[in-house]
Order: structure tokens, then C-alpha cells, then sequence
């Protein structure tokens, strides 16, 4: 069984910054890509970065040139690092894994506040 155990998050003031992490565990073949969702409060989910086991990288509109998302494929890792927060990505964030041919998988989620 897959298991994606997320670390991070918490309350921070507008302009600040956080990092998340997630680490992935369990039998997993091969991984098509791993990402960050998030959601607001009355929101859908939202993409908010991808990155493929090729490298090719996605960000949502709203996040780009402030959030940087990295991965390790060996270790089972994926970071997202923010910067320059702003009051509307406040969510909770949820780390995604998706394996070739099987389907997605998600963390339990964490809370991030930002403070304005």
C-alpha cells in the first residue's frame, strides 16, 4: 500500500515564507509525476505545482515565480518551497503522487495560514 506522509505548513505572515515536504512509501512502480493540490476554504482542489519524473514542471497561474517545486524520484520526495505568501493561499495542501498505470494517491493534507 501507498503511503504519501506530508511535513510542513503552519501560520506564517503575509510576505513570509514556508516548506512542505512529502515522502512517499509502499510498493510504487514507476511514478508518472508528483505535485502539490490545494484547497481554500469554498474552493475546489487546485493544482498548484507538478513535476513529472521527466523533470517537466507546472505551476498554477496564481503561484508562478513564487513557489518552487523539486523532487527526488529515487528517494520518493517532493518540496514545495514558498515564498513571498499572500493571504489567499491559505489552504490545505495536499501532496499528490501519480503512478503509471494505476491511478493518484494523496497526503493527509496540512494547513497553511497566511496572516495578513
Amino acid at each position: 500500500q501507498v503511503q504519501l506522509a506530508q511535513s510542513g505548513g503552519g501560520l506564517v505572515q503575509a510576505g513570509g515564507s514556508l516548506r512542505l515536504s512529502c515522502i512517499a512509501s509502499g510498493s510504487i512502480n514507476s511514478i508518472r509525476a508528483m505535485g502539490w493540490y490545494r484547497r481554500a476554504p469554498g474552493k475546489e482542489r487546485e493544482l498548484v505545482a507538478r513535476i513529472t519524473s521527466g523533470g517537466t514542471i507546472s505551476y498554477a497561474d496564481s503561484v508562478k515565480g513564487r513557489f518552487t517545486i523539486s523532487r527526488d524520484i529515487f528517494k520518493k520526495t517532493v518540496t514545495l518551497q514558498m515564498n513571498s505568501l499572500k493571504s489567499e493561499d491559505t489552504a490545505v495542501y495536499y501532496c499528490n503522487l501519480e503512478e503509471w498505470g494505476i491511478g493518484s494517491y494523496w497526503g493527509q493534507g496540512t494547513q497553511v495560514t497566511v496572516s495578513s
